[in-house]
């Protein structure tokens, strides 16, 4: 049986119910979350709770899936295409960076690692929603530019990769390996400054 059919959204409490598994996957995990808690953060039963999501790794994919729309809504409304392409790519770097490395995507790229072997669904929701779905809109922001001739690019879609993984030079692997648990706006301005030089050092006309 697919997500989408078995997932209602609808209903007044089916925003509660997200709220609720967000805060309670971010504080004990996927493993450690466990029904009763989420039903309790939400405020709503758990007849209530499973009549939205019969299968809790439904409703991780959901939360992970909601949260990486809504990242990559706030940055679209953040771009005007009619600006300068440096202007453009400095705006997606810094959202992107500080989304990265941000408790929300460490605690779900942690809990869809160590779940990988026993629900690789959960990996591959989050892959879907959330680097694959960014490079996809990337990849089609970089057409455009190629359009204008502001860039010179073969394969958008390599470069889309590209200019995702220049955003966690530093800063994601600390985060990821627990060195480093916050960081500075200073700090992730001046990766996200660095990824863009780079990218238009090499695609840039």
């Amino acid at each position: 049986m697919t997500q989408t059919a078995t997932i209602l959204r609808t209903g007044r409490k089916f925003d509660q119910v997200l709220r609720g598994a967000r805060q309670v996957f971010m504080a004990d995990g996927f493993e450690g979350a466990s029904v009763d808690d989420i039903a309790r953060a939400a405020g709503v039963s758990k007849a209530t709770l499973y009549s939205y999501f019969p299968d809790k790794r439904l409703l991780f994919m959901e939360v992970a899936q909601t949260e990486c729309c809504l990242m990559a809504e706030r940055v679209i409304s953040m771009i005007d295409e009619t600006k300068p392409a440096r202007e453009v790519l400095q705006i997606t770097a810094t959202q992107l960076t500080a989304f990265l490395v941000s408790d929300f995507a460490q605690q779900v790229f942690r809990i869809c690692v160590a779940e990988r072997d026993r629900f690789p669904e959960l990996g591959r929701a989050f892959y879907e929603a959330g680097p694959q779905n960014g490079q996809r809109q990337m990849a089609e922001y970089l057409e455009k530019a190629v359009a204008k001739g502001e860039l010179a690019i073969d394969d958008v879609h390599i470069a889309a990769e590209q200019f995702s993984e220049l955003c966690k030079v530093r800063i994601w692997t600390r985060a990821a390996f627990g060195i480093q648990n916050t960081f500075t706006q200073e700090e992730i301005d001046q990766v996200a400054a660095q990824a863009v030089d780079m990218f238009l050092a090499r695609y840039g006309v």
